[in-house]
């Protein structure tokens, strides 16, 4: 596994500054949210923006991941919107256009995976309702993808439509599991769903974790704290992800620690390191 971090994190500096920085530190994955600050997907020079960066990664020896949870990307007045399971069509059209570019901008970066999440119900819509909106659009996403040979990574989130592991399945189910479709795991979400012990919960997915963000939090709590601050057993979670066969980034998602990112970065750095080596230790004894 590689140790990873999130453009989302990083604040008072350009994300495209600090991946030297992140380099020096050890890691060797970049989870790139696209937005204005970084890739923006409508910009009129896009093609430039994107060979940019895909060349300063490649110096700095990174691989990446492509991540679309811009908090006012696509709408500056309310967080996350508009989304797959938005009430009105033409907006959950929004996002899967906007889901599209981002696909094709994985392909140009050489991007690992695109990783989307469901959305919150902001209607009073039954759940039927609310599924079909998802499946439909979702749908559209990944026979995209499968086109273009990229990976889409969904992410089981606290608050939206779909929640937890168990959740994730069941969606996966109602897609007839198509190849392209696999999982992002949050350790924080986990822990915040009660989804313990997390190798029972991820042993279903081997083979299917695409991305992984890594955080601590308490139980019930949807609060991403800096790793050894929540309830996060940080070892029991990497054995885990390790006995499930993922070998991808361990992306650092502290975007609430972003004004202190460097000092943040160091700290994840070490904790990670630390336990990625004793996981291997413990793999090759």
């Amino acid at each position: 596994m590689l140790l990873g971090y999130s453009t989302n994190s990083i604040g008072d500096m350009d994300p495209f500054d600090a991946v030297p920085i992140l380099a020096d530190l050890g890691y060797r994955s970049l989870a790139v949210t696209l937005d204005r600050h970084t890739i923006d997907p409508f910009a009129k020079d896009l093609p430039a923006r994107v060979a940019r960066w895909r060349r300063h990664l490649a110096a700095a020896g990174m691989a990446c991941v492509v991540e679309t949870g811009a908090r006012h990307l696509l709408d500056p007045t309310i967080k996350h919107e508009p989304t797959l399971v938005s009430a009105d069509p033409a907006a959950r059209d929004r996002r899967v256009e906007f889901s599209r570019r981002a696909i094709d901008i994985a392909v140009d970066l050489g991007a690992g995976c695109v990783s989307l999440w469901s959305g919150i119900v902001r209607d009073a819509a039954v759940e039927q309702i609310a599924w079909n909106r998802l499946t439909d659009g979702l749908a559209t996403i990944v026979e995209h993808a499968g086109r273009v040979g990229i990976v889409v990574a969904f992410e089981p989130e606290p608050g939206m439509l779909v929640d937890t592991l168990a959740r994730a399945e069941r969606l996966f189910d109602r897609l007839g599991r198509p190849e392209p479709l696999r999982l992002t795991v949050d350790t924080g979400h986990m822990e915040c769903m009660g989804e313990w012990p997390y190798a029972g919960h991820l042993r279903p997915w081997h083979g299917r974790l695409a991305n992984v963000h890594v955080d601590d939090m308490r139980a019930c709590r949807h609060e991403h704290l800096p790793l050894g601050q929540g309830d996060v057993d940080l070892s029991a979670a990497i054995a885990a992800l390790a006995a499930a066969g993922y070998q991808g980034g361990l992306h650092v998602e502290l975007p609430r620690q972003s004004h202190a990112w460097l000092a943040t970065a160091r700290q994840s750095a070490a904790a990670l390191e630390k336990k990625v080596s004793a996981t291997k230790s413990g793999q090759s004894g």
